[in-house]
């Protein structure tokens, strides 16, 4: 279950695989009559710049990711009410906690992207298979079996894990208990072993899971990973044009990893309620789930 050691019981993968990446020319640089491609202004001082790889291919320095930071003690939800939010914050709390290695993810605002993601294509289902019939007891391979949009799922999950905390706990909810309490029961939930007939609570707890993942590893347009701590944490880029330079080089990237949101002057968040729009849904929430027809 969850606890306090990042490396054997934490919810959190820590490995960080390489992968080609795509050349993109960086801004400044020319195209000349023959084909060549020249770099100018900025982009020419970074290329003769002390950090510059061994091959001549420039670096161009950028600030640290900035977008707009958001104080999740302040935080409105749009989605959840008080008792929901206070689950999100108590269980994502419980899956990433804080440590010595790392931020958590409360520190990285992981509850602000699982509120925003329930009124995105996620939430929504807005591309998934959703008409039945739909049989609870088959393999996994044929996707989600259950009427329940994501929302809707958190919303009825969420109650009846708090009903069954008050039952147990003596009129507490699941936000009220210990921690030791809520990982107790957060491994209740992933082992199936806690049931409603409101909900399917081993579903619930997977896309709980899910979420909060990518609530911690997402680009912060999305409400998450708060200044790029995690990206910051395990020296991931970003979305830089190109670093294919440094690829099995073996060395730290020496620059700050960079956001969407720094890419253009009106970046597009999330989608709202019901986007169908496909580009969209593609960079919604992890993996959709689609039943087959």
């Amino acid at each position: 279950m969850a606890k306090s050691s990042r490396t054997n019981t934490r919810y959190f993968d820590g490995v960080v695989r390489p992968c080609k990446t795509v050349a993109i020319l960086p801004a400044g640089a020319v195209i000349t009559a023959s084909g060549q491609t020249a770099a100018s202004g900025s982009a020419a001082a970074a290329a003769s710049a002390p950090n510059a790889p061994a091959n001549g291919v420039g670096m161009t320095a950028a600030e640290p990711v900035r977008p707009t930071s958001i104080d999740l003690a302040q935080y409105t939800p749009h989605y959840f009410n008080a008792d929901e939010w206070a689950f999100i914050k108590a269980a994502t709390d419980r899956l990433i906690p804080a440590d010595a290695e790392g931020q958590g993810a409360l520190d990285l605002n992981v509850p602000v992207f699982i509120d925003k993601q329930m009124d995105a294509g996620f939430g929504h289902a807005s591309n998934w298979y959703m008409s039945g019939p739909f049989k609870p007891d088959t393999p996994s391979l044929w996707g989600y079996q259950n009427p329940l949009k994501p929302r809707d799922l958190y919303r009825a999950a969420i109650a009846a894990i708090n009903d069954h905390c008050k039952q147990t706990f003596s009129g507490k909810v699941f936000a009220d208990l210990a921690h030791t309490e809520q990982e107790q029961l957060l491994t209740d939930m992933e082992g199936g072993k806690v049931s409603s007939d409101r909900a399917p609570i081993k579903d619930f707890f997977g896309f709980l899971l899910q979420n909060t993942k990518e609530g911690y590893l997402a680009d912060p347009i999305y409400g998450g990973n708060k200044d790029a701590g995690s990206w910051q944490m395990i020296g991931f880029p970003g979305a830089r044009a190109d670093f294919l330079d440094w690829v099995g080089q073996n060395k730290r990237y020496p620059l700050p990893p960079v956001s969407i949101d720094s890419l253009g002057p009106n970046p597009s968040p999330a989608p709202a309620s019901g986007a169908s729009n496909a580009q969209a849904d593609n960079v919604q929430s992890g993996t959709n789930p689609q039943r087959n027809a």
